[in-house]
């Protein structure tokens, strides 16, 4: 049941509009091309670490951020590196995916999403944790990692551009609440118009990332799935059932992850793959933490 007192849809529909969605992305404090644009570069064999190095350079606080945690011993470093070039050349093609996206999840998650009450360590650790859990998942599975890892990472995309887009316009009283609503997306519908799966898809269609990142980030709550559900999708639905396990799902958003056998099996993975998944994604995920407190 709606929260009593809250907006009706159509009298906020112009202030949650596409175009005012994609101008709050643009605020977030993150190149999205920077990313989008890394995917292409690490799929072509061809490619030179100094493409790399040349287009971390165009987010300056991301390179900063990029240098600084390069210097921690789990990449290798040991307080040595100046530069984004020796910070590429270091990790390599193997490694640069994982430290661009830790050092993207933690500049990205520097402020609490008040309309969600999240705090900011909590959106960085559901994105971490979710990040690895689905590029394990996709090892146990045969598919692409690289792609798996990111759609985990910008899942939360659309949270953080909705909370944004809503500051100054929703009243505060209307803020989630667990106890009155069953989950994000039905609250998002009566608050904004729009829920944070299609946003998020909207932002990466908008900044050219792969169209099945969009297809999946939308789908992947798979409240209608079906024998043809998307395997990229339920291995991220999977992904975050690891992160509420090990503790770091989101509140509005647990009544989505229930494991269960058909949906293993339209992500290609088995029962037996989980628990090895899990440890992957919790070492991964420690690493991370280690690095960005170093």
């Amino acid at each position: 049941m709606p929260i009593a007192g809250a907006m009706p849809v159509a009298s906020v529909s112009s202030l949650f509009s596409r175009e005012k969605l994609l101008q709050v992305a643009r605020s977030l404090p993150a190149d999205l091309h920077v990313l989008s644009k890394l995917g292409e570069i690490l799929q072509d064999v061809n490619s030179e670490l100094d493409e790399i190095a040349a287009l971390l350079r165009r987010d300056v606080a991301l390179a900063a951020r990029i240098v600084r945690i390069s210097n921690s011993p789990v990449f290798g470093g040991a307080g040595q590196i100046a530069s984004i070039e020796e910070a590429v050349n270091r990790v390599g093609f193997s490694e640069i995916l994982k430290l661009v996206g830790t050092a993207t999840a933690a500049r990205m998650s520097e402020r609490n999403l008040e309309h969600y009450t999240l705090s900011a360590q909590t959106l960085r650790d559901n994105m971490l944790y979710g990040a690895f859990a689905s590029e394990a998942l996709a090892r146990a599975a045969g598919a692409d990692t690289r792609t798996a890892y990111t759609t985990g990472l910008l899942r939360p995309l659309g949270l953080m551009v909705l909370d944004r887009a809503g500051r100054g316009q929703v009243n505060g009283m209307l803020r989630f609440d667990a106890a009155r609503w069953p989950s994000y997306s039905a609250w998002e519908g009566s608050i904004f118009g729009v829920d944070n799966c299609e946003v998020t898809g909207l932002i990466l269609d908008e900044w050219r990332f792969p169209r099945e990142l969009g297809a999946a980030l939308r789908a992947h709550y798979l409240s209608r799935a079906g024998d043809d559900a998307d395997p990229l999708a339920c291995r991220l639905n999977l992904a975050n059932g690891l992160a509420e396990r090990a503790g770091h799902a989101l509140p509005g958003e647990t009544a989505w992850w229930t494991i269960h056998a058909e949906k293993l099996r339209q992500a290609g993975v088995g029962v037996d793959d989980l628990i090895p998944a899990a440890e992957a994604a919790e070492a991964a995920f420690q690493a991370a933490l280690a690095a960005l407190a170093a």
